[in-house]
C-alpha cells in the first residue's frame, strides 16, 4: 500500500505543474537590412577564422597564440568550467539523495535505578547499518525551473567565451595592422629623410657656390632634424604596439618582424541589403538572450518557494546487539514517509523574492535590447567606415601623386635659380604629410574590415 502511494505522488510530481512565465523572445523591432555595402558581392561567404583572409601566416600564428595563451580566454574557460558543475547539480537535484549510516556502540546502563528487567544486561552492544534517502517532488516545477536557468546560464558562458575569443582575435589583428600600418610610416619617412638630405647636400653646394645663402642650408638642414624626430617617435608607438600585441598573445618577449601593410590584401565586402537577422550569430547578442532566458526561469523558482515543499523521504537497514546476528531476518528495519513544508506567515518575504525575479528579468530583457541595438550601430558603422576609407584612399593616392610632382617642378626650379627652398621645404614637408596620410588610411582600412567582421560575429553567410 506504501508503495504504490509513493509511486503515485512521484507520477503527480513529475507531471506536476510549471510555475513562472514559458520564455518568448522579446521583439527588438530592428531594420530589416543595412543599405551600405559592396556590388557584386552577393554570394560571398566568411569562414570563422576571418583574419585567415588577409592571407598572412604571421597574423595566424598571432591569433593562434592568442587563443591558447591569453588570460582572458582562461578565464573565460573557467566561467564554463563553473556553469558546468551548477548545471550538473542541478540535473541532479532530479534523483534522490542516499545516505549510508553505519554506527558501532557499546554502553553500561545502571544497574541501582531499578529501570532494567530482570535479565537484561548491563552492558549491550548496539551495530546499526542502514540506507537513507530524501527525495524532493517536484510538485510546482522548482527544480525544473531551476535547471532550465542553470542550462541556459551555462549557454551564456559558452557564448561569454565566443565573445571574448572573437573579441579578442579583432584586437590582435587591429593591432597587428598598426604595427604593420607604423611600419609603412618608417619607410615613407625613411624615404623622406633620404630625399631631405639630398636637397640639403645640394643647398651646401649652392651656398659654397655663392648662390645661395646660408639660410637654405639651415632650412634643410631643420627639415631634416624634424624628419629624424619623426622617425624615432614611430619606432616609440611600433614598440608600444608590439608590447600591447605581446599581452593579448600571451607572448611578452614579441617580437614582429617588419613588413609591408600594402601586401595586405583587403577582403571582400558584403553586399547591400545585408539582412539585420545576422545579429543573431553575434555570441554577445545570444549571451545576453541566454541570461535572459535564465533570469525568466528564476521567476518559476521564486514563485514555487511561495508554496508547499513535498518531501519524500525513506531508510532501510539492519541493526542488532550482536555482530553476529546483524544479517538475520529479524534485524531488518526501514521506514518511508511523506514530508510537507511550507510557509504560512513570511510577511511577503517570498512575494517580494518573486518581485525582486521578475525586476531582474526585465532588467536581463533590457539588457538583451540594447545589446542588439548596439550590435546593429557597430555593423552599421563599420559598413560606413568601410566605404568610406575605400573613397578616401583613392582621394589620398591622387593627392600624393600631385604632391611627388609638385616636389620634383619646386626642385627643378630651385637648382636653376628661379624660386626660393622655401618652395622645395613646403613641398617636401607637403608629400611626406600625404604619403604618412595614406598609409594611416592604408591601415584604418584593413582595421575597418576587421570592425565589420567582429560586428558580424565572425563572419556571414548571405541570403
Amino acid at each position: 500500500m506504501m508503495a504504490r502511494l509513493a509511486v503515485g505522488i512521484l507520477a503527480f510530481a513529475l507531471g506536476g505543474c510549471m510555475l513562472g512565465p514559458n520564455y518568448k523572445r522579446p521583439a527588438l523591432n530592428l531594420p530589416g537590412e543595412y543599405s551600405e555595402g559592396a556590388a557584386g558581392t552577393s554570394d560571398l561567404t566568411v569562414p570563422p577564422d576571418w583574419w585567415r583572409l588577409y592571407s598572412d601566416p604571421a597574423l595566424d600564428e598571432l591569433v593562434a597564440s592568442g587563443l591558447r595563451k591569453n588570460a582572458d580566454i582562461h578565464l573565460a574557460i573557467a566561467r564554463i568550467e563553473e556553469a558546468e558543475g551548477v548545471l550538473r547539480e542541478a540535473s541532479a537535484a532530479f534523483l534522490p539523495e542516499i545516505d549510508v549510516n553505519a554506527a558501532a556502540g557499546r554502553a553500561r546502563s545502571s544497574t541501582q535505578t531499578g529501570t532494567l528487567p530482570p535479565g537484561f544486561p548491563a552492558i549491550r552492544n548496539n551495530f546499526l547499518l542502514s540506507a537513507n534517502t530524501s527525495f524532493e517532488l517536484d510538485f510546482w516545477g522548482r527544480l525544473r525551473r531551476g535547471r532550465e536557468a542553470a542550462r541556459a546560464q551555462y549557454a551564456a558562458t559558452r557564448y561569454g567565451r565566443d565573445t571574448v575569443a572573437l573579441t579578442l582575435a579583432a584586437s590582435i589583428a587591429q593591432t597587428y595592422f598598426n604595427v604593420r600600418g607604423l611600419d609603412a610610416q618608417l619607410t615613407v619617412s625613411a624615404d623622406t629623410l633620404k630625399a631631405v638630405e639630398d636637397s640639403l647636400d645640394i643647398a651646401k653646394a649652392r651656398s659654397q657656390a655663392g648662390v645661395s645663402s646660408d639660410l637654405d642650408v639651415n632650412q634643410a638642414d631643420a627639415n631634416r632634424a624634424q624628419v629624424a624626430a619623426q622617425i624615432k617617435d614611430l619606432r616609440r608607438l611600433r614598440f608600444i604596439a608590439e608590447h600591447q600585441l605581446g599581452v593579448l598573445t600571451g607572448v611578452l618577449d614579441l617580437h614582429v618582424q617588419p613588413g609591408d601593410v600594402w601586401q595586405l590584401p583587403v577582403p571582400p565586402l558584403p553586399p547591400p541589403g545585408l539582412p539585420s537577422t545576422l545579429l543573431e550569430r553575434r555570441p554577445d547578442v545570444r549571451q545576453a538572450e541566454a541570461t535572459l532566458v535564465s533570469a525568466n526561469s528564476l521567476i518559476g523558482v521564486a514563485r514555487a518557494a511561495q508554496f508547499p515543499t513535498f518531501s519524500l523521504t525513506g531508510a532501510f537497514g539492519v541493526q542488532s546487539r550482536d555482530l553476529s546476528t546483524l544479517t538475520s531476518s529479524g534485524a531488518g528495519l526501514w521506514s518511508i514517509g511523506l514530508g510537507v513544508v511550507g510557509p504560512i506567515l513570511d510577511w511577503g518575504r517570498y512575494a517580494a523574492r518573486t518581485e525582486q525575479a521578475e525586476a531582474r528579468a526585465k532588467q536581463a530583457a533590457a539588457t538583451y535590447e540594447k545589446t542588439a541595438q548596439t550590435a546593429f550601430r557597430e555593423v552599421a558603422d563599420a559598413l560606413s567606415n568601410v566605404r568610406l576609407a575605400a573613397d578616401t584612399e583613392q582621394d589620398l593616392r591622387d593627392r600624393v601623386d600631385r604632391a611627388s610632382n609638385t616636389l620634383r617642378l619646386a626642385t627643378q626650379r630651385y637648382k636653376a635659380g628661379y624660386s626660393a627652398y622655401l618652395e622645395v621645404l613646403d613641398a617636401q614637408r607637403t608629400l611626406n604629410d600625404a604619403q604618412l596620410a595614406l598609409a594611416r588610411n592604408r591601415q584604418l582600412y584593413l582595421a575597418y574590415t576587421v570592425d565589420l567582421m567582429n560586428a558580424l560575429g565572425g563572419g556571414w553567410t548571405a541570403y
